[in-house]
């Protein structure tokens, strides 16, 4: 008979591409992932994994295992939620993903007040980027997944993928306390129109929008620094080396070295909760999107 955690462990090989990646998901070491699989091809006398380069491929036979593998896990989660409704608490394992500011700025107060009503919850926080979350939802990696979109990047979920959207996270300009526009009360596009800015990286949503934003004013935007977390880039600011558009959601205090002053008209990304429709019924999904909301609207 096939062993449902190693089977678990194939299929998280075939949603992350890669063992490394699937341990991280599962919150096992890579070591223990391979065992899992080493395993799995002694006891189907198949070979599941080739190696490529530097990573692993699945082979023909191991395709076959993960559809299977993909449908006794979905049925698995079904007992489960029935099993949890039955006992109307929420139990078990809770696992969520969530971008970097909402786990920093929302998820604490959250998980904390999760753990603290209800302490048979085995809570889990994995910090991912929000377009790959939607999709680890969906192939059942995480239960729930905190999100933001931008209004030129609305964001599409899968099939089978509810969603509801618990709040708003508004942006503001980051300047040097010296700089010439810092006596302003509010800022419009065109006054920053030909700042040095440090930003996110190419690629990113918010990247994106600055970009769109100022090039609407007829300027193309001169982007000094390409750094991925806020507070590095609030050190940068800090430092006179540029402005930056930062959201309020876990920012957090700043240094007394740089000044907010809001943009008009204010960027807003839509913050949300998704999970499994599925798992609509269990009582530690609709607990923890109950409190996130609440939180959220709070914030």
């Amino acid at each position: 008979m096939l062993d449902l955690s190693r089977l678990r462990s194939l299929h998280a090989v075939h949603v992350h591409g890669s063992v490394s990646s699937a341990a991280k998901a599962l919150g096992y070491t890579p070591s223990a992932v391979s065992q899992q699989i080493a395993k799995l091809e002694r006891e189907t006398g198949t070979t599941l994994l080739e190696r490529r380069g530097r990573g692993v491929v699945l082979t023909d036979a191991a395709g076959t295992l993960v559809g299977t593998a993909a449908r006794v896990l979905s049925l698995v989660e079904e007992a489960e939620v029935a099993l949890e409704e039955q006992r109307g608490r929420p139990t078990g394992r809770l696992t969520v993903a969530a971008f970097s500011t909402a786990a920093r700025g929302l998820l604490p107060g959250v998980l904390a007040e999760l753990a603290a009503t209800h302490p048979a919850l085995d809570l889990r926080l994995f910090e991912e980027d929000p377009h790959a979350t939607p999709h680890m939802v969906a192939q059942g990696t995480v239960d729930l997944a905190v999100v933001h979109d931008w209004d030129i990047a609305p964001m599409t979920v899968p099939d089978g993928v509810s969603r509801e959207v618990v709040g708003e996270d508004r942006c503001d300009v980051l300047l040097p306390r010296d700089h010439p526009l810092s006596d302003r009360a509010v800022l419009h596009r065109e006054d920053v129109a030909d700042a040095r800015w440090i930003c996110q990286p190419p690629g990113t949503v918010c990247h994106d929008w600055l970009t769109r934003t100022l090039r609407s004013v007829g300027t193309e935007p001169d982007f000094a620094h390409f750094v991925a977390e806020y507070q590095t880039q609030i050190a940068l600011v800090g430092a006179g080396l540029g402005v930056a558009l930062v959201p309020r959601l876990g920012r957090g205090d700043l240094p007394g070295t740089v000044v907010v002053k809001p943009l008009d008209p204010c960027p807003v990304r839509g913050v949300s909760v998704l999970w499994r429709a599925g798992t609509s019924r269990r009582p530690a999904v609709a607990e923890a999107v109950r409190i996130l909301r609440e939180h959220a609207r709070a914030l």
